[in-house]
């Protein structure tokens, strides 16, 4: 027969394998790990607003038109009108206090606005200041023909923005453009055009 000590061990070995079993059976019946998902592409950033159009940046005609109208505001509190110059030569000058050949041909256009009688002057200020600063400037630039600003976020519709200043528009006695000059300009250079164009010759020409 068996001695007690012998029924223990063997009750000792039986109870092993049967958690052996157990856990066996349990293993079985677990789930798999489930695997971990494939990370998922971030989306495009969404679009966003775009920001104001800076003076580099804005959007510009195409070309000037034939016939281009302007209504400004002038720098004095009075309303400048292409359409009111019909019938005379009238030089549109896109100009700027910071550019040097700008303020170089000012006292010529000056002159030339004073005296001839078939050309009138406008000079367009295309830049950001505020009507003081520009008062204060042409206190000590006079000229004596009108200045108007010129919003540079929303130009003159019916003249292209100019890519450079300064940009000067001879405009015909029937309102419609007959040069336009990029650079600076010489009261010469304009009575030329207006001579190629039919118009009075320069005296002593």
């Amino acid at each position: 027969m068996s001695t007690w000590n012998e029924r223990a061990w063997q009750k000792r070995g039986a109870l092993a394998l049967a958690v052996i079993a157990a856990m066996a059976v349990a293993a079985c019946k677990r789930e798999p790990a489930t695997p971990a998902p494939e990370a998922t592409p971030a989306p495009a950033p969404a679009a966003t607003a775009q920001a104001p159009a800076s003076a580099a940046t804005v959007a510009r005609p195409s070309a000037t038109k034939d016939v281009p109208s302007l209504s400004l505001a002038t720098v004095d509190g009075k309303q400048f009108n292409l359409a009111d110059h019909r019938g005379r030569w009238v030089v549109v000058n896109f100009w700027a206090t910071w550019c040097g050949p700008c303020l170089k041909e000012m006292p010529a256009l000056s002159a030339l606005d004073t005296m001839r009688e078939h050309i009138d002057v406008v000079g367009l200020a295309y830049e950001d200041t505020t009507p003081e600063e520009m008062q204060a400037f042409l206190i000590k630039h006079p000229v004596s023909y009108p200045i108007a600003m010129v919003d540079v976020y929303d130009p003159p519709k019916d003249f292209e923005t100019p890519a450079g200043l300064p940009t000067t528009y001879l405009i015909g006695p029937d309102g419609r453009v007959a040069k336009r000059f990029i650079g600076p300009v010489e009261p010469h250079d304009i009575e030329k055009a207006i001579a190629d164009a039919g118009g009075p010759k320069p005296k002593g020409a």
